[in-house]
């Protein structure tokens, strides 16, 4: 049974564990502005001596996000608490992907993190070696479609995927991210390797969790909350994020249960 922790808060259970892995996009800010009550969060893990990791699929090097959360007027000591998907796919690029072409899909903004591969990068997919995807082209932002007839004839090559996310609310926004373009791939036959959020690979890279009680903490079942579970962590979803009208229209059991996925703890915003 999966408890609500809107009233008595965060701080009733903080003591049970000792690193938390904390989501960023729909739990400390909405792509906009911070959530204020999320800061105070962090602020008192930081003053419990708590460990803990910004976790995010943002398909961009940890330091670039660092920079959009100074943006947002975030302290420094929280942001450098910050490790990204895109992090973890460049760690395992430079070590199996070398000098190898790649064919780049997403927006320009996100090709900051593969800067040092820029030799490799093809203008063509036919002359591509594997396929980079971070995202969807300006241009096809909404048109799924698009992809299907892009990939139809280099199913046979790898994609490596940088954010696993399906979508993500942009202060009242949906849009369509990296796993969407992941996915149609895949179930054209293609074969895809993802970095973040719930593959391990990015939780482990990150920090050293081995013999530490874990709490996950975000607001997407299919990754923040599945990743605790892979991992067999407890975890504490933000209900107000990306599953706000699922919830409401069903409650949390009935849609965790859609998902096959396992909340120990809702919150509708993170407090302390």
């Amino acid at each position: 049974m999966t408890k609500n922790l809107d009233k008595d808060g965060l701080s009733s259970i903080a003591k049970n564990y000792d690193l938390f892995y904390i989501d960023l996009w729909g739990v400390l800010h909405n792509g906009i502005s911070l959530h204020q009550e999320a800061v105070k969060v962090l602020n008192e893990l930081e003053q419990e001596g708590k460990e803990y990791v910004l976790l995010t699929n943002a398909p961009r090097p940890s330091q670039a996000v660092r920079v959009f959360l100074k943006n947002m007027q975030l302290d420094e000591k929280i942001r450098n608490h910050v490790f990204s998907s895109g992090e973890a796919s460049l760690n395992y690029l430079k070590n199996n992907f070398a000098n190898k072409k790649f064919y780049h899909i997403g927006p320009p903004r996100d090709f900051d993190l593969f800067k040092e591969f820029e030799k490799d990068k093809s203008q063509s997919i036919e002359n591509s070696e594997y396929l980079l995807c971070t995202g969807l082209f300006e241009k096809y932002d909404k048109d799924l479609n698009y992809y299907k007839d892009l990939f139809e004839k280099n199913i046979n090559k790898q994609m490596i995927c940088t954010n696993p996310d399906l979508i993500v609310d942009k202060g009242d926004k949906r849009e369509l991210c990296a796993g969407s373009v992941a996915m149609v791939f895949e179930k054209m036959g293609g074969k895809v390797t993802y970095f973040g959020k719930p593959y391990s690979e990015v939780y482990n890279q990150s920090i050293d969790n081995k013999n530490k009680k874990v709490l996950c903490i975000g607001d997407n079942l299919n990754t923040d909350i599945k990743g605790a579970n892979l991992l067999n962590y407890d975890s504490l979803l933000i209900s107000n994020g990306v599953h706000k009208k699922e919830i409401e229209e069903k409650g949390i059991d009935v849609v965790s249960k859609n998902y096959e996925a396992i909340c120990n703890f809702t919150q509708s915003e993170l407090k302390w």
